[in-house]
């Protein structure tokens, strides 16, 4: 079955931040690569950008490590519960694609973002070692925190 991008969830506004499509990437079967909604999280009707936030459909071992949604704040901008915002906010892309939970991964050490994932309700299902194998591992990471979101309805 083809993957398609839907068009729908290409301005996606929340109550303080909107998240505005940056750009839709199409997968890389042969790296491993899904298909992914890449979004600027910008504050509300404007178009100033305060962070970016993706999503990345499907599953493979890639995903099991890096998790499903990846996001960053601006320095200027943390502390404003934006990342946790805009999780909530992509959350309606990934159920239009069927998706009833999701991962999001982080290190150990990145308090902020383990923050984000226990203020949307995800739960830390363990940490990790990276196989030596995976990019991360190449780029000097060594574990992760995997949490899992599952949308109740």
């Amino acid at each position: 079955m083809r993957f398609v991008f839907l068009d729908a969830y290409d301005r996606i506004p929340g109550e303080r931040i909107d998240l505005a499509i940056a750009f839709k990437a199409p997968a890389i079967e042969a790296r491993g690569v899904v298909p992914s909604y890449i979004y600027n999280i910008v504050l509300r009707g404007t178009h100033d950008i305060v962070g970016t936030i993706d999503l990345r459909i499907g599953m493979n071992e890639n995903l099991y490590y890096g998790g499903h949604i990846g996001y960053a704040i601006e320095p200027a901008h943390r502390g404003n519960r934006y990342a946790a915002e805009a999780c909530r906010l992509l959350r309606r892309v990934a159920e239009a694609h069927g998706m009833d939970k999701v991962l999001i991964t982080c290190n150990p050490e990145n308090v902020a973002s383990r923050k984000t994932c226990e203020a949307i309700g995800a739960t830390l299902e363990r940490i990790v070692e990276l196989p030596p194998h995976n990019d991360m591992y190449a780029e000097g990471e060594r574990r992760k925190c995997i949490y899992l979101w599952r949308f109740d309805p």
